[in-house]
């Protein structure tokens, strides 16, 4: 599926039921007419990886994802060698010269592919997620370059590998810590913030399956309250979506503050924000 305008993307988006502001649909639509991966910055659990699900939902395509952390390495992001099935093909060939046993166990039948090569050497068009980069150390970020530059991974023993098709890249951060200049350049920027009332009135109507739209309204408008608070997580979209599940699955019709009081664990998940927002809304 090849769009013709930001306008068709945020249809589709709405279609796979992921609803898409102004700034998401025009970036997305560029990233593919340039070819070029996102960034998409935000708090955590405003939409970031599901926009990238979203994207393989609507393009029919596999999605890859790469779940960054500390401590991830080249053997875990890009590929590493099968050390057991190369050890055993020797202990099988051990009268073998070593040069012919070189080029055999360096080969493809001994590559174990990792997500970056995965999504590299796909025969079809795949959507590749790098999720929460900002969790990588400085030197591991620099092993995406490569990838986002030109689409291809070098392996000494192989020689490059170029990218069959053309992947849809996105990298999602929480912005715990400054990327590279260097990473930044080779992407769009989009930052998805919490959205509006009405936007989120909206996302919820179309992920909660049997809600009111009276009580979605209430809904919208207390979570807006609570993230106005001075806490230490205010609640993520998709905790705004499980309190609505929660609500229709107690069959509440509307939010007073008793309800709120005995369901604000559904949106909280630290007990000094819990009681904060006790004694500044479910009290007052």
């Amino acid at each position: 599926m090849s769009f013709s305008s930001p306008g068709e993307v945020s249809s589709a988006l709405r279609d796979v039921r992921y609803l898409a502001d102004d700034r998401i649909s025009q970036v997305v639509f560029l990233a593919e007419r340039l070819g070029k991966p996102v960034l998409v910055e935000g708090p955590a659990g405003v939409g970031k990886t599901e926009l990238a699900k979203a994207l393989a939902a609507i393009h029919g395509r596999r999605l890859i994802r790469l779940q960054c952390y500390e401590g991830l390495d080249e053997s875990k992001a890009i590929y590493e060698w099968n050390y057991k099935k190369q050890l055993l093909r020797i202990q099988a060939e051990e009268d073998a010269d070593w040069s012919d046993l070189e080029g055999d166990i360096f080969s493809s039948d001994f590559l174990l592919t990792r997500p970056l090569l995965e999504a590299i050497t796909s025969p079809e068009p795949v959507v590749l997620l790098v999720d929460e980069v900002d969790r990588v150390e400085i030197e591991t970020e620099a092993l995406l370059l490569e990838v986002l530059s030109d689409f291809q991974v070098s392996i000494p023993e192989l020689g490059t590998m170029t990218a069959e098709s053309m992947p849809l890249v996105l990298l999602t951060s929480n912005n715990t810590r400054e990327l590279s200049e260097a990473l930044k350049r080779r992407c769009l920027f989009l930052h998805i913030g919490y959205p509006t009332i009405e936007r989120e009135r909206e996302i919820i109507l179309a992920r909660v399956d049997g809600l009111d739209a009276v009580l979605a309204e209430q809904v919208a408008r207390v979570v807006a309250s609570i993230r106005a608070l001075d806490l230490k997580k205010p609640p993520s979209v998709s905790e705004t979506i499980d309190w609505a599940r929660t609500l229709l699955a107690l069959g509440v019709e509307e939010v007073d503050s008793g309800v709120l009081g005995e369901t604000l664990h559904v949106l909280l998940k630290y007990q000094a924000d819990i009681e904060k927002a006790e004694k500044d809304l479910v009290s007052s």
